[in-house]
């Protein structure tokens, strides 16, 4: 497997250039990425937008995955930039947590749990020229979708608090249209915010100032829900 150029880099992990069709995220901290294969694999046949997944060489690490090459915009570029507006963008991505929701889990005997993201913002939605498809699925669990949908929002308001965030004029704009869609798909009950928040909180790759903003953005997602 012949490495190219660096692509892209993320929290924990690098994008690398294969060829025209595929490229190579590796994890940097050890973290496993074939525990995303089965998921991706089992959305993807599902008819979920995934990118598909590329023939893993025998020389793939464990934190080595093999991807379809997308090209197009994140939804972060595409609405900073312009392109969209946060009540399109906000259709979109409650669009996308809804349709991943009608999805039944893979594993689970629950009927009530279906596949989840946590981690589903607009910079983990590419606009390709064939439509969105949601990458990073490395926080991928099974449960309630309510969790899922509380976590996108705090995640988004986040930001919106943040004074040192030169976007977080945009984000609240998207954040404020978005939280009546996810109440009209299901809610953000007290007890999946409470969740998304203590995840937050346990996520070692959250700096401290945006640990120290996890209540406010928590109140905010809140105050939007109940207004």
């Amino acid at each position: 497997m012949r490495i190219g150029r660096l692509l892209g880099s993320g929290r924990s992990a690098d994008v690398y250039e294969l060829d025209e069709r595929w490229v190579l995220r590796r994890y940097r901290d050890g973290l496993d990425a074939s525990r995303e294969l089965p998921v991706m694999s089992y959305l993807s046949a599902s008819g979920y937008p995934v990118p598909r997944l590329g023939p893993q060489p025998p020389s793939a690490g464990p934190g080595d995955l093999v991807l379809q090459r997308l090209t197009g915009p994140t939804l972060a570029e595409a609405l900073l930039g312009g392109a969209m507006g946060g009540d399109e963008a906000a259709g979109l991505l409650a669009d996308l947590l809804a349709e991943l929701h009608t999805v039944p889990a893979r594993l689970s005997l629950d009927p009530e749990d279906r596949i989840l993201h946590l981690d589903l913002h607009p910079e983990n939605v590419m606009l390709t020229a064939d439509g969105p498809v949601v990458i990073d699925w490395s926080n991928t669990e099974e449960g309630l979708p309510a969790l899922d949908r509380a976590m996108s929002a705090l995640i988004l308001a986040q930001l919106a608090v943040d004074p040192d965030f030169p976007a977080a004029d945009p984000v609240r704009v998207l954040l404020t249209a978005l939280v009546p869609r996810l109440l009209a798909n299901g809610g953000i009950p007290d007890g999946a915010l409470a969740a998304a928040a203590g995840r937050r909180s346990a996520n070692p790759t959250l700096s401290p100032a945006e640990l120290a903003l996890i209540g406010e953005g928590s109140e905010l997602v809140t105050a939007l829900a109940t207004a």
